[in-house]
């Protein structure tokens, strides 16, 4: 058997001097004797799998509504694409791959039902009881919404994990991690390559309206590429270049800018005065043009705003049903609607659900025929 002392020794020998090693984690709010078998990371990484909130995630929107068909990505297929890409990209940089996979498993467990309509949906429902935020979800989820044993709040992560899905109001934190950096620029390539590689599949984007498109230009010219119109075969080879050009450009880009920044250590990484993993200037500027481009083009398409349309009458009416009525709730929640306020609970609730669930219990409050109960 191979011990975790063991598993840190490795970790010592083989990863770069500024990478976290698990040795030197920072701890947890609640001390507990660590794995016999396991780093630090290692538990982080299992108890983030086993939660309710990573299994909803099959569930939860991307850009098309769960519903909508089943080869397109849902929350829980982009998680895992961008596991994968980060693991890929810190092996490659020499950093601890097992907190940036652990960061980006958790990443996204704050999303609400209907993707980032839901989200807007709630910050506004929300807006004078301290609104929401899906990454401040996630944080609250692990620290107290999921929960291991009754006498501990949370999963009791370790806090170099916890500081990875700190986003914001870093001032008194410094920079994140290396891992953590790693996680946020493969979030970003990872929804570039799919939501592009869904906009096709789906027929909402066409390759009539990338042609103008400076990094679909580059795309196709990498790909040898020269048909106006694209083959599913084709596609699907179109989106494996592009995560390979995206991914080595990340990789070889963080590679210089680690060495120019000379750093020697983990705790050097967190001083600098900006994120030493980053894209070459030529890929940003492509990749700003493409966040653009599928801003008008796919996520304000005329299909997208009516699942948008959707999703609001549907949480503003769950919203309001339930603050109105709060022994509605599960009994756990009409607790935490006690001590935590009920529209923080209500706001907790909601944000749990998957879209089938949320699309269910709105059904169950307006009867077939019945006009929906918009608040007064």
């Amino acid at each position: 058997m191979v011990t975790r002392a063991e598993l840190e020794a490795r970790e010592g020998a083989t990863l770069a001097p500024y990478a976290t090693l698990s040795q030197d984690t920072r701890g947890r709010e609640y001390p507990e004797a660590e794995s016999a078998t396991r780093t630090a990371f290692q538990k982080d990484r299992d108890r983030v799998l086993h939660t309710t909130a990573f299994r909803r995630l099959e569930a939860k929107t991307q850009v098309f509504l769960n519903a909508s068909g089943d080869h397109y990505r849902t929350r829980l297929t982009h998680t895992l694409e961008v596991q994968q890409v980060a693991r890929s990209v810190a092996l490659t940089l020499g950093l601890n791959e097992t907190l940036a996979e652990t960061i980006a498993l958790a990443h996204d467990l704050g999303h609400p039902p209907f993707g980032h309509a839901g989200e807007r949906v709630l910050n506004d429902l929300m807006e004078v009881h301290g609104g929401f935020d899906h990454n401040a979800q996630a944080r609250r989820i692990v620290t107290l919404l999921e929960f291991r044993r009754p006498d501990v709040p949370g999963l009791n992560l370790t806090l170099d994990t916890l500081d990875g899905l700190n986003k914001h109001d870093r001032a008194d934190l410094g920079r994140p991690s290396l891992e953590a950096q790693v996680v946020d620029a493969a979030d970003a390539l990872a929804y570039t390559a799919h939501d592009l590689d869904d906009g096709l599949r789906s027929g909402l984007i066409t390759p009539d309206q990338l042609a103008t498109l400076p990094l679909w230009q580059a795309l196709t010219q990498r790909a040898e590429l020269r048909s106006t119109t694209i083959t599913d075969s084709e596609r699907r080879s179109l989106h494996r270049e592009l995560l390979g050009w995206l991914i080595t450009d990340l990789s070889v880009t963080s590679d210089a800018s680690i060495r120019a920044s000379g750093i020697t250590g983990a705790p050097d990484a967190r001083a600098q005065p900006r994120n030493l993993i980053t894209y070459s200037d030529s890929m940003r500027e492509l990749l700003r043009d493409t966040a653009t481009f599928l801003q008008q083009n796919l996520y304000r398409h005329w299909r997208v705003e009516m699942q948008v349309e959707q999703a609001t009458r549907v949480l503003t009416t769950l919203f309001h049903a339930l603050v109105g009525r709060p022994s509605m709730l599960p009994p756990l929640y009409q607790r935490w609607a006690t001590e935590r306020g009920t529209h923080r609970a209500v706001c907790d609730y909601i944000a749990g659900m998957t879209d089938r669930y949320a699309l269910d219990i709105h059904a169950s409050l307006t009867p077939p025929g019945s006009a929906t109960p918009w608040p007064r």
